[in-house]
């Protein structure tokens, strides 16, 4: 970790943060060998296709995800689950275009991603992908987005080859084995999502009001969690309790009160629903 560290702060120098992700990685690799952790990978995912039949992955008990096909029950338990990871898309989608405003040169706005459009593919490519079998969250994809801004490489283009290149590698399956082994995967995650977000965030820290609202979100974030934080922080804010007061006045009602109160209202409900306040604060799950 310290390495890492290092070498993307050497690398932010010499202004050479695009290269972060494979530099790092490969370095995380060597070390990980260096010290003992042995070469463990195990190549499963066979080349081809993956079986595409939403029957063979949610319709039997015996085949694929072997669950079945879910009841209202199963529906109700995974609900606040659902919410929760929608919810986080618009902090991240919106640090992922804060992050281009930073670094995109002046009068670059056409090229910048567009939040609801980007959620709204999101959510088409997650009922896609979970209909022919897919287990994952969709994203925007920081790993791309992030060092894609720092180059300052457009993104349409670069988001073509890489929708590609996935399907490349997904018919191939080994590089998949290789990419989720964890000395590459955290740290390409640490360096290419984690820290680049950190320094963007630190560096929109300008003034008082800014960190009055930085404060109290990772203050939340530590005690709680970082969507009820983020929700918390939005309310405060847009009512001016904290932050700019000028810009609070401008807001309308639905603004300040009717957005804010229901998206804190809704993450609370499902955090306290599925328990996720249990260990800390002893409040059992309603489901």
């Amino acid at each position: 970790l310290a390495v890492t560290i290092a070498l993307y702060a050497f690398l932010a120098k010499v202004n050479k943060r695009w290269l972060a992700i494979p530099v790092c990685a490969f370095t995380g690799l060597i070390i990980a060998l260096v010290l003992g952790a042995g070469f463990d990978i195990k190549f499963v995912t066979e080349t081809g296709l993956p079986n595409l039949n939403p029957v063979y992955w949610w319709g039997s008990t015996e085949e694929g995800w072997m669950l079945g096909l879910p009841n209202m029950e199963h529906f109700i338990a995974s609900l606040p689950f659902a919410i929760l990871a929608v919810a986080m898309w618009s902090p991240d989608f919106l640090g992922h275009r804060i992050f281009q405003e930073l670094n995109y040169p002046k009068k670059t706005e056409k090229v910048l991603m567009d939040v609801d459009d980007t959620m709204t593919m999101c959510s088409i490519r997650q009922m896609v992908g979970t209909a022919v079998g897919g287990g994952n969250i969709t994203s925007s994809w920081g790993t791309y987005m992030i060092p894609a801004a720092i180059a300052k490489r457009p993104i349409p283009g670069g988001a073509i080859l890489l929708g590609l290149l996935v399907m490349i590698i997904a018919i191939l399956g080994f590089p998949m084995d290789i990419a989720v082994w964890p000395p590459v995967m955290r740290v390409a995650l640490l360096v290419g999502v984690s820290l680049p977000l950190l320094e963007a965030g630190m560096q929109m820290v300008k003034d008082s009001k800014d960190s009055q609202a930085a404060g109290i979100c990772i203050f939340g974030s530590a005690v709680v969690n970082p969507v009820l934080a983020w929700a918390l922080t939005m309310l405060l804010d847009n009512n001016g309790l904290i932050g700019d007061k000028e810009r609070a006045a401008r807001l309308s009602f639905v603004d300040k009160i009717v957005i804010p109160v229901g998206v804190l209202v809704i993450c609370l409900v499902a955090m306290l629903a599925v328990g996720m306040l249990e260990g800390q604060y002893g409040i059992k799950a309603w489901l």
